[in-house]
């Protein structure tokens, strides 16, 4: 808004009424609001992003009388960053963000995502700090949403828990967070899943904070949601048929992601 207000996050602009989905709360979500340099260079990538869909549309490039384009290069030292995911430039730099945040893991990692279907590198990442000793708490949908998405997720319970991750399924309503804190200095918030939509496909922004008093409050949020309406997985579900409608889940996601030929690094 006017180069002075921006908002960063996974709200999407919908009604949530939960009497009607059967639910105790709305989805849980979060976004942040920004002000300062950075509101300035959300809108000139928001304003890159119209005029490229308005070419795309075969349409004639609108400029809105008053705006310009500002060209802000972002500072690497900067505390407060925005980081994109598309399919030119940008194609894992948010991946690459959590990766490193979660490789110099020393006390804990909490990640909190609505859609948590990660390739082989992030889950070894994750599998690798909590082996190291680091306390890693997932936070994941409790609620059947997408069931291939679904069944799939299950499919990756055995080596997590296997590993010492632990496992919390949020039941009070949809969980749509897309959040993540490391350390208590380190966090994350935005539109990125960790599942091969966002990690190959989509064009996602999230901002990365380097700030213990944002990610202790972020931290003390989703702690709150875990404790309130968290249910703590303590091992890979057993019945013959979640683990058949898991695996054949996982292989039918792995298969399609395979036969697009987009993710052979992952």
């Amino acid at each position: 808004m006017d180069g002075t207000v921006a908002f960063v996050g996974g709200i999407n602009i919908i009604h949530d009424i939960p009497a009607k989905l059967g639910f105790d709360a709305p989805r849980l979500d979060y976004a942040v609001r920004i002000r300062g340099e950075l509101a300035v260079e959300v809108q000139a990538v928001m304003q890159r992003l119209w005029e490229m869909v308005s070419w795309a549309a075969f349409r004639r490039r609108v400029r809105e009388q008053g705006w310009r384009l500002y060209r802000i290069r972002p500072q690497p030292d900067s505390r407060v960053r925005l980081v994109l995911r598309d399919n030119v430039r940008h194609r894992r730099d948010i991946e690459r963000a959590y990766l490193k945040a979660i490789a110099g893991a020393q006390r804990e990692v909490v990640v909190a995502n609505a859609y948590f279907l990660p390739g082989r590198l992030f889950l070894r990442a994750l599998v690798h700090a909590a082996r190291r000793g680091v306390r890693v708490m997932l936070v994941v949908q409790g609620k059947v949403e997408y069931r291939l998405q679904h069944y799939a997720t299950l499919a990756l319970y055995g080596r997590l828990l296997a590993a010492g991750v632990e496992i919390y399924e949020y039941h009070a309503s949809y969980l749509h967070a897309k959040v993540a804190v490391v350390d208590g200095e380190w966090a994350t918030v935005g539109s990125f899943n960790i599942d091969p939509f966002s990690l190959l496909l989509a064009r996602e922004a999230n901002l990365v904070v380097d700030d213990a008093g944002f990610a202790g409050t972020l931290r003390s949020s989703l702690l709150d949601a875990i404790e309130s309406d968290g249910r703590r997985v303590e091992f890979a579900r057993s019945s013959l048929f979640t683990r058949f409608f898991a695996r054949v889940s996982y292989g039918l996601v792995r298969f399609i992601i395979g036969m697009l030929g987009i993710a052979k690094r992952h």
